[in-house]
This record gives structure tokens, C-alpha cells and sequence, in this order.
């Protein structure tokens, strides 16, 4: 194995940090062109799909590949704004805004983003840290509920890319963050301010990106990690359970996938007699095309055909103040132990992490 070349190091040269958040991935443009490539990476990902792989070529590139790549640049168009890619801009976003927090409160690290599919990949933005100096990395993948299919394919990107490097750094990653009380209180945060400003509706509807039903049969947590979040964020809202519903939407071929789905679920509600819904999406920390073409545009379409009155698509937390602040407290405790403090802060973290450890000694009965 040839290992890839390592930048130039200099001896005495401060050790830093990296904080690096990866988001699923967005095609550069809103054309077929575009959109090819990105999805042949993202369906290619066995991680994704679990179909044998010479069976799954032939089909990906013989049939989905022609026929997906031009409806879904029309779908990308729809939502594509003047900063481009609407996940892309909240992801680049986010990790501004949390590189600024993190400086607020005595953090001397590197806040940067990668996609795992599509572009800055996450192969690049890890060899630019090392660039930068960084022997110690965080990745924080944005996905709240861990699924093989999301949060470990992030995984597989990062070990792959260090398994060709000479010099790898310390590394940690962030599992999931479903039931972390800044991420449910940013949620909860976001549900009000659209009920302070347009009222409260007859149900609202959490969805989250669905993934084929025998990923939960073979032992993914996420079906369980989704429900989780919601019912924490129903608590937290004072909703009772028939005021609000969990579904799963963004269902890829014919195999089952978890249940209910969001679509037709919204249309029974119409027929129901319910008149308005609040949909919002737990699932995805920036809006993207899942949830702004998917959600605000498709199944509002389906809703309001069905017999509805009002639907109303609740955004993403993208850069809330309440949700910049939550991700900052999440990369914090996945940092502990690390010097990233400068100043009276190092001083204090230092007095706190001798006390800790004391206390920890004394427990085990170790000589003082």
C-alpha cells in the first residue's frame, strides 16, 4: 500500500484541533450533468443500497441512472436559490456560525464541512486539516438518529481516507444526538415560532427520511432512535399522543420501508376531516431537497388535493440560534480532554479536569 504524502512538519509546531461536519451531499448543479455523478456515488454506496453489487450495477447503470438524473435536476431546480444548493449554504452555514461560538467560549479549533457524497468531499476537507496542523479531529456527521445507511457510511469515508495516511491523527466521532436536550429544545424552539406566527394546527406531523424495514429486522437503531426524538419533542411541547404522528417519507423502489408513510398518511388526514397540518422534518438539520421539494411542495400538493385547507412545512433548524448553540454543547463534551481552551478558561478547564480526576482516584482508592 502507498500512503499518501504527508505536508511539510515542522518540530515544536502547536498541536490543534479539527472539527469537521458532514453533511449526505448535494450535486453542484441543478442539471442532469450534474446530478449523474452524485448519484451514481451516493447509489453506489453499499452502505445505501444492499443489493448484491454486480446486480445492482447493471440496474443502477443501465436503468435508474438514465432515467433518474434529468427528474431529479428538474426537482433540484425547483428549490435552487441564488446561494446555490440550499443544504449546502445551511451546512457552510453552520459550521461558520459554530466556529464563531466555539471561539465565544474559549475554543481555539478548525470548524470545517465536508459532504459524503458530492463535493468538499470528505477526503479533501480532513487532508486540508491535516494541512493546517490538526492532530486531533471531530467528526460530527449531521444526522441526529444513527442509521448504517447515514451516520456509518460517514465512517466508512473517514477510515478509508486514514487508512492511506502515515500520520493519522487522533480522531472521534459523534454517534447520534437524538435525545440530546439542546437539539430537542431547538426543535421545540422552532415549533413555537411558527405557532407564535401562524398558530397552532389540528396535528403536526413529524417526518423523517425512511430507510427499507429490514434494516430495523436486521438490527438498525434508527426506527427506534426516530421515535425517540419525537416523543421527546411531543413532551417538551405538552402534545398529547393524538396530536401529533411520526411517519417516514422518501421511499426509493419496491421493497417495504419503515412505516407509516408520510405522503399517503397526510392524505388520509384530509379525508379524515382534518383541515391543517404543521409538518416538520427532526430528521435533517438543514433544509435540502427532501424537505423542500419532498415535503413543502409534494405532499403539501397531496394534502391539500385530498381535502385539506391549510399545510404548513415547519423549516429545518439551519442556523437557529438555539440549534448553533446545541452543536456547539455536543462538540464540547465529544471534546473533553482536549486542550482546545486558551487563557483564564484553559486555567479553569485544567482546575476542573484535576479535581475530576482526584475525585476519580479517590473512588477507586488510589494513594493521594
Amino acid at each position: 500500500m502507498r500512503f499518501k504524502p504527508e505536508p511539510p512538519y515542522e518540530h515544536g509546531t502547536p498541536s490543534r484541533t479539527a472539527i469537521v461536519l458532514v453533511n449526505l451531499g448535494t450535486p453542484d448543479a441543478p442539471t442532469a450533468k450534474a446530478v449523474r455523478p452524485y448519484l451514481k456515488q451516493f447509489l453506489s454506496d453499499p452502505r445505501v443500497v444492499e443489493i448484491p453489487r454486480l446486480v445492482w450495477w447493471i440496474i443502477l447503470n443501465l436503468f435508474i441512472l438514465p432515467l433518474r438524473s434529468g427528474k431529479s435536476a428538474h426537482k433540484y431546480a425547483s428549490i435552487w436559490s441564488a446561494t446555490g444548493s440550499p443544504l449546502k449554504h445551511h451546512t457552510q452555514m453552520q459550521a461558520s456560525l459554530l466556529g464563531q461560538r466555539l471561539a465565544q467560549r474559549g475554543h481555539e479549533v478548525e470548524v470545517a464541512y465536508a459532504m459524503r457524497y458530492g463535493s468538499p468531499s470528505v477526503e479533501s476537507v480532513l487532508d486540508e486539516m491535516k494541512s493546517r496542523g490538526c492532530d486531533r479531529v471531530l467528526v460530527v456527521p449531521a444526522y441526529p438518529q444513527y442509521s448504517g445507511t447515514t451516520t456509518a457510511s460517514v465512517w466508512d469515508a473517514v477510515f478509508s481516507h486514514y487508512a492511506r495516511v502515515r500520520n493519522v491523527p487522533e480522531l472521534r466521532l459523534v454517534r447520534n444526538y437524538h435525545d440530546q436536550e439542546g437539539y430537542i429544545e431547538a426543535l421545540q424552539a422552532a415549533v413555537n415560532r411558527h405557532w407564535d406566527a401562524h398558530g397552532q394546527s389540528d396535528k403536526l406531523v413529524m417526518s423523517f427520511h425512511g430507510v427499507p424495514k429490514r434494516t430495523l429486522t436486521l438490527g438498525d437503531p434508527y426506527h427506534c432512535e426516530c421515535y425517540k426524538t419525537a416523543r421527546l419533542l411531543a413532551q417538551r411541547l405538552g402534545l398529547a399522543p393524538e396530536q401529533y404522528l411520526v411517519t417516514f417519507q422518501s421511499r426509493f423502489g419496491k421493497a417495504e420501508w419503515l412505516q407509516p408513510y408520510t405522503a399517503p398518511t397526510l392524505q388520509e388526514l384530509a379525508r379524515q376531516g382534518v383541515k391543517r397540518v404543521d409538518v416538520i422534518c427532526p430528521g435533517f438539520v438543514a433544509d435540502c431537497l427532501e424537505t423542500l421539494e419532498e415535503i413543502a411542495m409534494e405532499v403539501r400538493t397531496d394534502f391539500l388535493t385530498a381535502g385539506g385547507a391549510e399545510f404548513h412545512y415547519i423549516p429545518c433548524l439551519n442556523e437557529s440560534p438555539e440549534w448553533i448553540e446545541s452543536l456547539a454543547g455536543i462538540c464540547e463534551q465529544h471534546m473533553l480532554g482536549w486542550p482546545t481552551l486558551s487563557g483564564p478558561l484553559e486555567r479553569e478547564q485544567n482546575e476542573r479536569d484535576n479535581a475530576l480526576s482526584r475525585e476519580r482516584a479517590l473512588a477507586l482508592g488510589a494513594p493521594q
